[in-house]
């Protein structure tokens, strides 16, 4: 047993002198034992004894012992071990096959079916173990709130964060646009060894040849370049697949090296950098139309981490909306908004080619339409509601942005992670936002 608890098993066999004979074998070696003569009566039991193993004969009159396997679940069920007297080489390939911890041959020799049983328990309550752990580093870290979502793919990613966050090795986050990307590499950065080190997001679509050296590596005896700032920290090269050629060259060389020469000088200064990435696009067609160094792809994509698009999760989109339409709601100040059937079916049947990003971007549009005593799902999906919008995209945009982040910044009372969480954006990237649209803390607040 482990953790002090006596390990539990069910015992399924219908014949009565071999299943009391299995019962005695496991009371005797401190096991909890619960015993049916029939298969059907299986998962009922379970749900209430909670077993960590199962002990089943295979031919049995009704439901068979590899019938029953195949009707568990095998994400949350115990590990099976099947046992028989009529057994041969196919039937064991087979049962494994289907999922079975083992299969023993009856007559049994005591010993090796106890150490057999003894091991699939011990697994299956580590196992258990481990996925607790997880879920509430998960809870503490605040992924739960960040990557919203129930879905298999969105609870393997946020697995994946957790287990990956304190590897020091490259790692590419791929996905569409409006996925998440940044929050993801932010989260990993977080979630790392050291969460205070600087975190610098490179958008590497605006990064010149001319002046990489200059404004990364820095100048010798005038200013550190932002790499050697960030040295300790993280480096995220946001849609890698848009640098320039040149520049791909020098960030192959900073990663092989794990040093920069500044402008000036003769001697290299090392540099101490976690790499993380970014792409919306395929890398390898990336590589095929020479826009990507491979040799760079090499270096990045040591783990990759895809973020599903909102199409292929619809199970969450209610989830999602229900969240951000409150989030709103509180943002704008205005009652919660109770979605119709006719909103349901609208997210529901929209295909979401802009992902979260566009369905937070209509929810929002949902709650401003609602300040004004109208408005559906519907017609927030359409982008000509709004009046009174700036003449240019540039001024819509920084407009939009200007009184989303004046909300949320008094919606969280100056704390400005908070903030940036509701947001859906780094906090380093609403550092910035805010000095771009020249917002003021202390006049919001």
């Amino acid at each position: 047993m482990i953790s002090g608890h006596p390990f539990r098993i069910i015992v399924v066999d219908d014949d009565k002198a071999m299943r009391l004979s299995l019962v005695e074998l496991l009371e005797a070696a401190d096991w909890e034992v619960s015993a049916l003569a029939r298969a059907e009566k299986t998962q009922e039991l379970a749900a209430g004894f909670l077993p960590d193993v199962i002990l089943s004969d295979v031919r049995m009159p009704g439901m068979t012992g590899t019938e029953l396997l195949a009707s568990l679940d095998k994400s949350t069920s115990p590990p099976v071990v099947l046992i028989s007297a009529h057994g041969d080489i196919p039937m064991a390939v087979n049962a494994m096959q289907s999922g079975a911890y083992s299969f023993v041959e009856k007559p049994y020799e005591p010993r090796r079916l106890l150490t057999i049983l003894r091991h699939a328990a011990e697994q299956n309550r580590m196992q258990k173990t481990n996925e607790r752990l997880q879920a509430r580093l998960i809870q503490l870290s605040g992924l739960d709130r960040l990557l919203l979502g129930q879905t298999v793919a969105v609870r393997n990613l946020r697995a994946d964060i957790i287990d990956f966050a304190t590897l020091d090795t490259p790692i590419m986050v791929q996905g569409e646009t409006g996925t998440g990307k940044e929050l993801v590499a932010r989260a990993l950065h977080d979630l790392g060894p050291d969460p205070a080190a600087p975190f610098l997001a490179l958008n590497c679509a605006a990064l010149s040849p001319d002046t990489f050296e200059v404004e990364m590596f820095g100048k010798y005896g005038e200013s550190d370049g932002r790499l050697l700032a960030a040295s300790g920290g993280t480096l995220f090269l946001d849609e890698i697949c848009s640098a320039p050629l040149a520049v791909q060259a020098k960030l192959l060389r900073i990663i092989e090296d794990k040093q920069v020469l500044p402008i000036g000088s003769t001697e290299p200064v090392p540099v101490n950098l976690r790499f993380l990435s970014a792409t919306n696009e395929d890398v390898e067609q990336a590589v095929s139309d020479g826009r990507l160094r491979q040799d760079l792809l090499f270096r990045l994509n040591t783990v990759v981490l895809t973020i599903p698009a909102l199409r292929n999760r619809r199970d969450d989109v209610m989830l999602l909306a229900a969240h951000f339409l409150d989030e709103f709601a509180s943002v704008y100040e205005i009652d919660r908004q109770v979605l119709s059937n006719e909103d349901t079916a609208a997210l529901l049947a929209h295909d979401w080619p802009g992902n979260v990003r566009e369905l937070r971007n209509v929810c929002e549009r949902r709650i401003l339409l609602a300040r004004r005593g109208s408005g559906s799902i519907a017609e927030a999906l359409r982008t000509d509601q709004l009046d009174d919008v700036p003449e240019t995209l540039r001024e819509a945009v920084a407009a939009f942005e200007r009184e989303l982040i004046g909300k949320a910044i008094k919606a969280h009372k100056g704390r400005m992670d908070a903030a940036a969480e509701a947001l859906g954006i780094g906090r380093r990237t609403l550092n910035e936002k805010i000095v771009k649209l020249g917002l003021n803390k202390g006049e919001l607040l």
